[in-house]
């Protein structure tokens, strides 16, 4: 198992000293989530050959392996000409992650939940065109549910993987999203089965408690979705039960911290984080 880190909370490091930081707060791997000089979020990549070569060579130096690359792009529409966008923003980002001897890339269904048909339609025709890609190139891709996409449901999601019926493409569990996929991780887990190949590990609060008014949001019946990304034990996932259930499961994949909440101490939230990782997998 790989226990990385997303590196967001110190985005604003300059990449070529991301990796030693990385390996300055002891992990010895990085989930590259977006960051603006590099894979922007819904953008196309800003990185050259010269960039890519520099950050490899950052990664070696600093003994920092690159778990995974995660782009974020508007890949399932509902908008036909920002689609076609975004599979070519694809297509570049796969290039770099394979120039990065990287093989795995994670992300999310996107989409608009309001408009979940045609964003199911417009997330095959991409899949069309990228899944030759990631099989030509040797890449696996991992997919999450999120709030707010048009796949926000954890057993949908898995169903959604099983469709595109390829070795190269599995599921993603992110813990913080527990509640908006269901609430029932256990299920959710063993549901996906060898299908579970990556988790994200920070703590949220369940939002539908107190008869769903936990968060009293203006004006009634917006649709916004609120969730955090916090240390673990300062929300509501039950965490005994998630590393329990992995545990069970033979779980042998990525494990990334990814925290967002605490900027202003991030340092000591990364740190607490490998540290909780790592004692609560050490009996597998």
């Amino acid at each position: 198992m790989k226990i990385a880190l997303d590196p967001y909370m110190v985005r604003h490091t300059p990449l070529l000293e991301l990796p030693a930081l990385v390996a300055d707060l002891g992990y010895e791997y990085v989930e590259l989530s977006p960051r603006e000089d590099f894979l922007p979020f819904f953008l196309h990549p800003r990185a050259d050959r010269d960039t890519v070569a520099a950050f490899k060579s950052a990664l070696a130096a600093a003994d920092v392996k690159l778990a995974s690359v995660l782009p974020l792009y508007r890949w399932s529409g509902p908008d036909e000409e920002e689609r076609q966008a975004a599979v070519r923003y694809w297509k570049r980002a796969i290039e770099i992650t394979v120039e990065l001897g990287c093989t795995v890339m994670n992300s999310e269904f996107n989409g608009r939940p309001e408009q979940a048909s045609r964003s199911e339609a417009m997330f095959w025709r991409s899949m069309e065109e990228l899944l030759p890609v990631f099989e030509r190139e040797g890449v696996e891709l991992r997919l999450e549910p999120h709030p707010d996409d048009f796949v926000e449901d954890g057993k949908t999601a898995v169903d959604m993987v099983r469709g595109i019926n390829s070795p190269h493409v599995s599921f993603l569990y992110c813990a913080p999203h527990t509640f908006h996929q269901g609430g029932n991780l256990t299920e959710i887990m063993e549901y996906a089965g060898d299908l579970l190949t990556h988790v994200h590990v920070a703590d949220s609060f369940d939002h539908r408690a107190s008869s769903g008014l936990r968060y009293i949001v203006n004006p009634p019946g917006s649709t916004a979705r609120v969730h955090q990304h916090l240390n673990i034990g300062q929300g509501e996932v039950d965490w005994d039960e998630f590393f329990g259930i992995l545990g069970r499961l033979g779980f042998d994949g990525i494990m990334t911290a990814c925290v967002f909440a605490w900027e202003d101490k991030a340092r000591e939230s990364n740190l607490f984080m490998l540290q909780e990782m790592t004692k609560r997998t050490a009996s597998w």
